[in-house]
């Protein structure tokens, strides 16, 4: 069954400054999102599906999806603040989306086949992207069996300020065995470093293998996401207005239960995006850079 690609573009992008999802970094006016699409038919996925907002989908249509609505099936789910809720009532005063766990559930019947999730503000490259590929048209993956891309921490970091990663810890066989969203990573004078919620810093060697949030799943994570997703209400929707259900946090949670296994798929890919505003020159230079070397044709939908 050809796997579907999910596109997380709902975020406020409120480090960046605007939506940066339609940012232009290749030189004739192509997204981060344009090149994960091209990449993406290249390595065999036959449906692309869109988490956006409401509010800027005629933006979103005319700068991103029209180029290619015409080379893939394209499919648009809207990550609203009452989306999936239940009997829960939405709080006054929440304005910031439920996080990245919520937007996948919010395209709980728009997908009935193994599919990768990806970040609209983050390059993967079409060899990450060949790797999950691979992996979701295995013949012998089974409900239960969930994938991840695992980069290494050290090729992640902005050279701007913090980032969010989910740091991993695998077994002998590569199999995810736990994930903790760790937040304000940051390379300093005398190395990587996180902050916790009291802001007291703790050392990371820089080769760890984290999450970019380019995972595979099945539709069988649906149900799953739905019930931790209602735990998560339950226990900080009212109270805590910027609390999020984070990816990560949901898959942690599957893994300690034993209700799914994830398979570590490593790469030594060097990420970059544009988590803040000065991070578009580097990735406006990254993109020349592998036009140059043959990667990408100058005009990337001509």
């Amino acid at each position: 069954m050809t796997p579907t690609l999910l596109v997380l573009a709902a975020g406020l992008g409120t480090r960046y400054g605007g939506l940066k999802q339609i940012d232009s970094i290749g030189p004739n006016g192509e997204t981060i999102i344009d090149y994960s699409i091209y990449d993406g038919i290249r390595a065999g996925f036959g449906k692309v599906v869109f988490v956006i907002r409401h509010y800027f989908e005629r933006e979103f249509r005319e700068k991103v999806s029209s180029k290619f609505d015409r080379r893939v099936e394209t499919v648009y789910a809207y990550q609203e603040l009452d989306a999936c809720l239940g009997d829960f009532n939405l709080p006054r005063d929440r304005e910031k989306p439920w996080g990245t766990g919520h937007a996948i559930l919010v395209c709980r019947d728009l997908i009935h086949e193994p599919f990768a999730v990806v970040n609209a503000d983050d390059y993967y490259g079409v060899h990450s992207l060949g790797i999950m590929a691979g992996f979701l048209a295995t013949k012998d993956v089974t409900p239960t069996d969930y994938g991840m891309v695992g980069f290494v921490l050290r090729n992640t970091l902005s050279e701007y300020g913090p980032v969010s990663r989910g740091v991993c810890q695998c077994n002998g066989h590569m199999m995810l065995k736990k994930v903790v969203e760790r937040k304000k990573i940051e390379r300093t004078r005398d190395g990587v470093r996180y902050l916790d919620t009291d802001g007291q810093p703790h050392p990371l060697a820089g080769n760890e293998i984290i999450s970019m949030n380019l995972w595979g799943f099945l539709p069988s994570i649906f149900p799953h996401l739905q019930a931790l997703f209602d735990q998560f209400l339950r226990g900080h929707g009212g109270a805590e207005p910027r609390a999020e259900l984070y990816i990560p946090s949901a898959v942690d949670a599957l893994i300690g239960s034993g209700k799914a296994t994830v398979k570590v798929l490593r790469t030594d890919d060097t990420w970059f995006g544009v988590t803040y505003r000065p991070d578009r020159d580097i990735a406006v230079r990254c993109m020349r850079g592998l036009i140059d070397e043959g990667v990408y044709p100058e005009r990337l939908w001509a």
